[in-house]
C-alpha cells in the first residue's frame, strides 16, 4: 500500500498531496492579489508552486501537467511571458489554459500542477 502525504492541510483542502511518486498541487492563486497585474499574480503563484514542490521533494523540472485558468483570455500573452521565463527548458509539461471565473474577483490567474518525484 502506498502512503499518502498531505502538505499544508486545511479544513477544505490540502495545498499538495503526494501519492507514490506523484505530487498533486491544489490550484494556486496569488497571495498578494488585490491590484496586482496578471504578470505579478503569475509570479506569486509560481513562487508558491516552487515552495510546495520543494516541500514534496520535487521541482518544476519534473512537471507532468499544468492547468491554468485566466479570468480574461486576453491576458494570455502577459501570463505566458512569466510562465515561459519560469518553466524548466526542455521539461515543459502537458498544459491547458482556459478562461474562467475564479473564486473571488481579485484573482485573475489560478494554476494547478501535477509533478513526478
Amino acid at each position: 500500500m502506498t502512503d499518502i502525504k498531505r502538505i499544508e492541510v486545511g479544513a477544505r483542502m490540502s495545498q499538495a498531496v503526494v501519492h507514490g511518486d506523484t505530487v498533486y498541487l491544489a490550484g494556486q492563486v496569488a497571495q498578494r492579489a488585490p491590484g496586482a497585474s496578471v504578470a505579478d499574480q503569475t509570479r506569486d503563484i509560481l513562487a508558491k508552486t516552487d515552495e510546495l514542490l520543494a516541500a514534496a521533494g520535487t521541482d518544476k523540472s519534473k512537471l507532468l501537467s499544468a492547468t491554468i485558468w485566466l479570468t480574461d483570455i486576453g491576458t494570455f500573452n502577459e501570463m505566458n511571458a512569466v510562465w515561459d521565463a519560469w518553466v524548466s527548458p526542455g521539461n515543459t509539461p502537458a498544459r491547458a489554459c482556459v478562461e474562467a471565473k475564479l473564486a473571488a474577483p481579485q484573482f485573475t490567474v489560478e494554476i494547478a500542477v501535477v509533478a513526478a518525484r
